[in-house]
């Protein structure tokens, strides 16, 4: 399932429209050496963090997006750098458990 349409159906608002790719899965923290460590390509980043780094770790591991939870809103940085890097950042209203919960409800569990 591509970004756009994960976005339509989690009823995620949307920041910053980038690349269009599958969601291959999500990942959450809100540690970016963790993130960095663990990621893997793919999937959609859901934290709480709204600096310019997040950018920039998103794209050192290939994400297909970022989720801020609890109704973030991406400092103005980090929207002019992610529409530079073509990197979709979305927002939720929901914490980073019920939107982790939702996602893995819509992609599916991997074997």
């Amino acid at each position: 399932m591509r970004v756009n349409e994960v976005a339509g159906r989690l009823g995620l608002k949307v920041w910053a429209a980038g690349r269009e790719q599958e969601v291959t899965g999500g990942y959450v923290s809100d540690l970016l050496s963790d993130v960095i460590a663990n990621a893997e390509e793919g999937c959609l980043w859901i934290t709480v963090q709204r600096h310019l780094n997040i950018v920039a770790v998103a794209q050192l591991k290939k994400l297909a997006g970022i989720v801020l939870s609890r109704g973030g809103e991406p400092e103005a940085a980090v929207l002019a750098r992610a529409e530079q890097e073509g990197l979709f950042v979305l927002s939720a209203a929901e914490d980073s458990f019920t939107v982790a919960g939702r996602l893995y409800a819509l992609l599916g569990a991997k074997e």
